[in-house]
């Protein structure tokens, strides 16, 4: 299973990443960043994709975990 991740401390909170796939990322009031949906699934890879190659501090990678 792959799951979203997100260096904290290489975060800069651009809401880069919540505009491309808000179901996944979202920036509060407070410019902090929530994972809501951290699974990487078919239907959301292509986006989560596209958020990792667009993050400006190359802050989110996708990991694999065991099975």
């Amino acid at each position: 299973m792959s799951k979203v991740s997100v260096d904290f401390g290489l975060c800069e909170s651009n809401g880069v990443c919540d505009g491309i796939i808000p179901e996944v990322f979202h920036l509060d009031d407070q410019d902090y960043l929530h994972i809501l949906e951290d699974e990487v699934t078919p239907a959301n890879r292509d986006r989560i994709l596209e958020a990792v190659r667009q993050c400006p501090r190359q802050a989110i990678s996708i990991m694999e975990e065991p099975a």
